[in-house]
């Protein structure tokens, strides 16, 4: 094999010459010099462990491809997999348009370059402000993990305190993305749920609130599934002069009280629901959505669209609301920094709750609802098995317990998964309070057939039958 210098074309400036004419540029002897200022005890003074390297692309393509080809997706099974990420189904529509170049390839839709994506994203929010009952909606923040832990820092600002509370029922990863964006600026504190109804305690939760909380997150329906309640937590919340911060699932409110006619001053979630793919755990997009008040839409760091009439008669414009307030416009004294990477699905929602309408959004929810109580029904009369929060009203998910089968979750998804279905999330380690207990999720893709097959498979689990 040639020792010749190699030139490759993925990685920028690495001709030879190009990089010496560089160092000279900077008066530098190596590259070494341009990293003299870190520290020893930062720096990798061993090799990586890396594999050999690929020497072609088409080498490097079979070897990615026959990686891939060990994975089971979704769509080739039966998948009862959910917990914020879902498989649904997503009109072509929905691809057609968000696989458009004005759409597609659009940076951020300045004004040189719009094409109509202003607008389509103002048309999104607005059907997202009908649909939350809301009167302001953000674009996309990355994901709804990363509007959770947004809303707490608004809270933080608005109030001018330091203390969160935070419902132990979030969706552990979720809790942990809110305190690690946060803890700079916030402390944190869990409110414990109610082990028989799934639901937050609101004893504990009283007992926690004080005049120096800013807020109290929460989801509804929450981690399990369960719907919360939400009046009851928001007189608890309002006494103490806190603010309600709350994170709902948009495919539930065709069926369900959008949280702010409870009381909720901030209110945010995931748009992966509304026409967007399971990929590797995207695509996802952030929403944040309030009342229209100034202190509290300027606490807003990512952008907010706003139409205006234009010097033509009967032609309205589009664009930036408060722009001041943003990382765009202030840099590092921005409310928070943030990106563009979600514009993109927050028109694909847009379209997709075009297409729906109103009545079929409430469809959607009520289908979801009668799939999941029969879906329970069935699970309750398999021996050994019951509902670990069956006292509740639930939405899309529940928690299956299996702790009396004598069988492990890990077990049971692993004989399901010989069946071709994919079973619940194992909960054992990250709620060990609930024992051997699974999380199960529906949706609109599921039919009776599935829904039994599940079940019927599970009672062979149970008997000690294989597959």
């Amino acid at each position: 094999m040639s020792n010749k210098p190699r030139v490759y074309p993925y990685i920028p400036n690495s001709v030879p010459e190009v990089k010496a004419a560089m160092l000279a540029a900077c008066n530098a002897r190596s590259v070494e010099d341009f990293y003299a200022e870190i520290p020893a005890a930062l720096r990798m003074v061993q090799p990586m462990q890396l594999p050999e390297p690929m020497l072609s692309e088409v080498r490097l393509k079979q070897h990615v491809e026959r990686i891939m080809a060990r994975n089971t997706a979704a769509n080739e099974v039966v998948s009862f997999l959910g917990g914020g990420c879902y498989q649904t189904h997503v009109p072509s529509i929905c691809d057609e348009i968000n696989g458009r170049s004005e759409f597609l390839t659009a940076y951020a839709g300045e004004p040189y370059d719009d094409h109509g994506r202003f607008q389509a994203l103002f048309e999104y929010c607005s059907m997202m402000g009908e649909l939350l009952d809301a009167e302001v909606v953000s674009v996309p923040t990355f994901d709804g993990f990363q509007a959770a832990a947004t809303v707490c820092r608004m809270a933080g600002r608005y109030t001018g305190k330091r203390k969160v509370l935070l419902a132990a029922s979030v969706n552990p990863d979720k809790l942990s993305h809110i305190v690690t964006y946060g803890r700079a600026d916030l402390d944190f504190e869990y409110v414990a749920f109610n082990s028989d109804t799934g639901q937050v305690d609101l004893d504990d939760l009283s007992a926690r609130l004080d005049d120096t909380v800013a807020g109290f997150y929460f989801d509804t329906p929450n981690y399990f599934g369960v719907i919360e309640n939400g009046p009851a937590i928001s007189q608890r919340v309002k006494a103490k002069g806190a603010m309600l911060l709350t994170g709902v699932d948009p495919s539930s409110l065709g069926v369900l009280t959008p949280p702010i006619r409870f009381g909720a001053d901030l209110v945010c979630g995931d748009i992966q629901p509304l026409g967007m793919h399971m990929s590797y755990g995207g695509g996802h997009g952030g929403f944040i959505s309030s009342r229209d008040e100034e202190a509290l839409v300027l606490q807003y760091p990512s952008r907010l669209f706003g139409i205006a009439p234009t010097e033509v008669p009967g032609e309205y414009g589009f664009g930036d609301v408060a722009y001041h307030r943003t990382s765009f416009d202030k840099r590092e004294n921005g409310n928070e920094f943030v990106g563009t990477a979600a514009a993109l699905w927050g028109i694909t929602a847009g379209v997709y709750l075009a297409m729906m309408g109103p009545q079929g959004m409430q469809e959607l929810g009520e289908g979801m609802m009668k799939r999941l109580c029969y879906l329970e029904q069935r699970l309750a009369s398999l021996p050994g098995v019951r509902l670990a929060h069956g006292s509740s009203a639930h939405y899309r998910e529940c928690v299956v317990n299996f702790s009396r089968t004598g069988k492990t979750v890990a077990e049971i998804n692993q004989a399901l998964r010989a069946r071709g279905i994919f079973g619940g999330h194992d909960l054992s380690e990250t709620f060990p309070s609930l024992g051997q207990s699974a999380l199960y999720a529906v949706s609109d893709l599921h039919s009776q057939a599935d829904l039994d097959a599940l079940v019927d498979a599970l009672a062979q689990i149970l008997q000690g039958q294989t597959a």
